[in-house]
């Protein structure tokens, strides 16, 4: 390593101490977890110790150990290489999912709020329509329809979790819209577009960056859900939810194969909510 890079690399470690220090316990535990997933689909070749695609027949199903931190598959592959592999397939479904999402919502909840009259009614109560049935089983429909692929898990995640999104942008902006400053605005006769651009979005996307931190973890849920159900990402890709559905018929003989991919769902989804949680409250104080 050069030198050079040796003193980048402490220089961000000072900074990210500092930062650290700054913050509540458990939000730096948490962007200490979403640091590691993060680093690990940026850069998996980092962190990998194996190849995640290399077979063993001889070293199928071995418990964790030190030669296998997170033991081996039916194949006798290296699960710790695949959950490292696997965080950047899961993150870019998550992160897809929930771009998706939001600009699904932000477009019927938006256009509903500040067109108010018939269009609002109209699209609220298809908001409403949508938002009634389970998440799961829009996802599913559309799977089931396009059949199963990463760029279909990402739009079905999307579609499904888009009406709930809508109708917080809808409530949000209706909010906004009949605030004071807003009032004061069209009393002095700016043009609306302007009032929408410089007073009724930027105080709507203060809370909708927390619901997208939320929603990435979410979407990371539901996707592996998909996933574990055979309708996700084909094998052998590592993602998370696809280690779920492989590793379901040997729980009984090989609990790691199960156990370890859950926790890594579960560990990067807690982690965002509870950073999204805290950030939402911080935007709502200073509100």
């Amino acid at each position: 390593m050069s030198m050079f890079a040796e003193v980048a690399i402490s220089r961000l470690l000072r900074e990210v101490l500092a930062i650290l220090r700054h913050v509540p316990f458990r939000i730096a535990v948490c962007l200490i977890i979403v640091g590691v997933f993060v680093l690990a689909a940026m850069a998996p070749k980092v962190l990998q110790t194996h190849d995640p695609l290399a077979i063993d027949l001889t070293s199928a199903l071995q418990s964790p150990s030190i030669a296998h931190w997170f033991g081996t598959d039916q194949l006798g592959r290296d699960l710790y290489s695949r959950v490292v592999e696997g965080a950047g397939q899961s993150l870019a479904i998550g992160l897809g999912a929930t771009a998706l999402s939001m600009s699904v919502a932000m477009t019927i909840g938006g256009a509903a709020a500040l067109s108010g009259g018939l269009l609002d009614s109209i699209l609220s109560r298809i908001i409403d329509v949508l938002f009634a049935i389970p998440t799961l089983l829009l996802a599913l429909v559309f799977v089931t329809v396009f059949g199963p692929s990463v760029l279909t898990e990402v739009v079905a995640v999307g579609i499904g979790t888009a009406p709930g999104y809508a109708r917080m942008i809808r409530g949000q902006m209706l909010s906004i819209k009949g605030a004071g400053y807003v009032e004061a605005a069209n009393v002095l006769g700016h043009p609306f577009p302007r009032i929408v651009w410089r007073h009724i979005l930027p105080n709507a996307m203060n809370p909708l960056t927390a619901m997208m931190t939320i929603g990435v973890g979410q979407a990371i849920i539901w996707a592996s859900g998909l996933a574990f159900l055979g309708l996700g990402v084909a094998p052998p890709a590592p993602e998370w939810g696809a280690l779920l559905n492989a590793g379901r018929n040997y729980v009984i003989y090989a609990w790691w194969l199960e156990i370890i991919p859950g926790l890594a769902v579960t560990a990067f989804a807690l982690s965002l909510t509870i950073m999204g949680r805290h950030l939402q409250d911080r935007l709502e104080g200073k509100r």
